[in-house]
């Protein structure tokens, strides 16, 4: 085997497992933007006291 021919099968092995890695971001970020929950959609919580006082 040439020099050449080694250097181009390392390199387009390399340019194929980025572009793996890539696509494994992208579906992670989509996956999280899909999972995402809206700040406006989130409860406060309740401080002890308060809720203790309601118990009575």
């Amino acid at each position: 085997m040439s020099g050449a021919r080694d250097e181009s099968a390392v390199s387009r092995g390399e340019q194929v497992e980025a572009a793996e890695r890539d696509a494994a971001r992208r579906r992670l970020l989509e996956q999280a933007e899909a999972e995402r929950v809206p700040v406006e959609e989130t409860t406060w919580a309740v401080p002890d006291r308060r809720w203790r006082r309601e118990q009575r």
